[in-house]
């Protein structure tokens, strides 16, 4: 056992564990998961798009560094042109100081790509981030291979489909969250192959259904009884008034929790410990991932990742990545980079590097190799310098820890860690990290109400600024999106989609497993549902009998 020195809770490092370690040639962590975890994500922006000027051309863009960050942000066109070299901005090591002090100094001086986006293969679709092969999507993140989509997160090969939370295959989807090859589908959560319906929770197979919960291949049920067509064709023709959907919800809460809950959502895994995990075999502590061996800490694999560790957001053939965050598509032996893509091998501390090799402590370089702090050395020379920096920062107690959150691209708020790790501005100073006031420019008053029935509303809304029933910030409301409300009969929100987001980010739950026994034949179990919770939580054999 050892003590987290950022939390002080104790946490266990087992013969697995000493294993990896010594296979990356790394020291033992000094942090406990969650606190590693914490650190990483607090690198990185998902969700927030600025409109600034491209440093390299000067014209306007769209991206996740704002105007007044002190990061230079390139168009990727141009970020990915021969018009420009990272490596003029090399420079030598100094040992005389700390070696992440250095490191953050560079990476105030090279040019950053202004999003991560499969950008050549984008059609309109600027207002996007992590994220490809997308066409007339607005506000998508972490999404691919979508097609008219808006106000999402984790949508891929989907249509059509606005306001939704990990979807794949779908169509016609809305405010629904972690549902597969479903269609017309909305206000549902953990669907499969569901349709035109609304209020479902842990359904497969269902069909024109309103308010049901752990059913199979069902049609026109509602609260889980037969019902006569006309009955829910009026149900769902009144999810067009606010005023009707208030009630609906406070209805829903009050029914979903009555049924059992599966301990773990994941299918097709051998020796896995985590949640939302399929196709994976001897992983711990993983979450929302897919196709992993031997890994473990592991936080959206996107496929086929081998023997990682303390990964988020990473995958596609990648194996030996450690305390790494955005890294993918055929790498091998990275350690501690952030947003490092193609084909990488031998990454160290490095940071927006794409397609390169054995390289320690670079920023934004393209196809180089044997470099450190972005200058270029001879195989022999960088194989004699790299030790001595390790030793060096073995000195500085930097050695095995990835970047501390102080050096951060982005303040705290506005990334993924405040999410998963939310504090308070005043926390986030008192550790010295940084914090994003909101600008006051998007606190005005509105300058109309939405109505309370969509079909009351005309074009003329897109020309008004709306402001968030929660929050208070404008949003607006563009064409794409009003016809979608009006053709689906659903109503046009009053939060903001910030706000949204995180209802529906709200409805998953945490990445902490708990011990508990299954609540019908008393197995032990791990799950993310702690013991206070309300649900009754079900074993894999338990549940699937439980399906009515």
């Amino acid at each position: 056992m050892k003590t987290c020195k950022q939390c002080q809770v104790q946490f266990e490092i087992i013969d697995w564990d000493r294993y990896f370690y010594k296979m990356m040639e790394v020291t033992e962590p000094t942090l406990c998961p969650a606190c590693r975890q914490q650190r990483r994500l607090a690198w990185a922006n998902q969700i927030n798009l600025y409109k600034r000027k491209c440093d390299g051309t000067g014209k306007d863009i769209i991206s996740i560094y704002a105007q007044d960050s002190p990061y230079k942000a390139y168009h990727q066109a141009y970020f990915n042109s021969d018009k420009w070299d990272a490596a003029e901005y090399g420079r030598d090591v100094d040992f005389s100081r700390p070696f992440f002090e250095q490191l953050h100094e560079l990476s105030l001086e090279v040019p950053r790509p202004a999003l991560q986006t499969a950008y050549e293969f984008n059609e309109n679709s600027d207002y996007t981030n992590h994220g490809g092969y997308l066409k007339n999507c607005y506000m998508l993140f972490d999404s691919d291979f979508d097609w008219d989509c808006m106000y999402g997160l984790g949508v891929n090969k989907s249509k059509n489909c606005m306001d939704n939370y990990r979807l794949k295959e779908c169509e016609l989807c809305y405010e629904c969250v972690d549902c597969v090859k479903c269609y017309g589908l909305f206000y549902s959560q953990d669907c499969d192959n569901c349709s035109d319906s609304a209020f479902l929770k842990n359904c497969i197979g269902v069909r024109n259904s309103f308010m049901c919960s752990n059913l199979k291949n069902k049609e026109y049920h509602i609260f889980n009884k037969p019902y006569d067509k006309e009955t829910y064709k009026k149900l769902v023709k009144s999810l067009s008034k606010h005023s009707e959907l208030v009630r609906y919800f406070a209805d829903w809460d009050d029914f979903k929790v009555k049924f059992p809950q599966k301990y773990m959502h994941g299918v097709q895994n051998e020796n896995v410990l985590g949640d939302y995990v399929v196709y994976s075999k001897d992983s711990d502590y993983c979450f929302d991932s897919m196709e992993m061996r031997d890994c473990k800490y592991f936080a959206r694999c996107f496929g086929e990742a081998k023997d990682c560790m303390d990964c988020d957001e990473c995958g596609e053939k990648i194996e030996r990545i450690y305390e790494s965050n955005l890294c993918g598509y055929n790498e091998n032996n990275v350690r501690f980079s952030f947003q490092c893509f193609h084909q990488a091998r031998d990454l160290t501390y490095c940071l927006d590097s794409f397609y390169c090799q054995d390289s320690f402590g670079c920023v934004g370089l393209r196809r180089k190799k044997y470099c450190i702090l972005n200058k270029q050395y001879s195989k022999e020379e960088y194989e004699q310098l790299v030790p001595k920096i390790i030793e060096h920062m073995k000195t500085t107690g930097e050695w095995g820890e990835f970047p501390p959150v102080k050096y951060a691209t982005f303040a705290y708020n506005e990334t993924v860690a405040q999410e998963y790790y939310p504090l308070s501005k005043q926390d986030v100073l008192d550790k010295g990290w940084k914090w994003r006031d909101e600008d006051k420019k998007e606190h005005q008053p509105a300058t109309a109400q939405v109505p309370d029935d969509s079909a009351d509303a005309d074009a003329s809304i897109c020309n008004e600024l709306l402001a968030c029933e929660d929050c208070g910030r404008n949003y607006k409301i563009v064409e794409q999106e009003l016809n979608f409300y009006k053709a689906q009969g659903l109503t046009i929100p009053k939060k903001c989609f910030y706000c949204r987001h995180k209802r529906r980010f709200d409805l998953r739950n945490p990445r902490e497993l708990y011990d508990r026994k299954c609540d019908k034949c008393g197995v032990d179990i791990k799950t993310t549902y702690s013991n206070e919770r309300p649900e009754k939580i079900y074993c894999e054999p338990c549940y699937q009998e439980s399906l009515s």
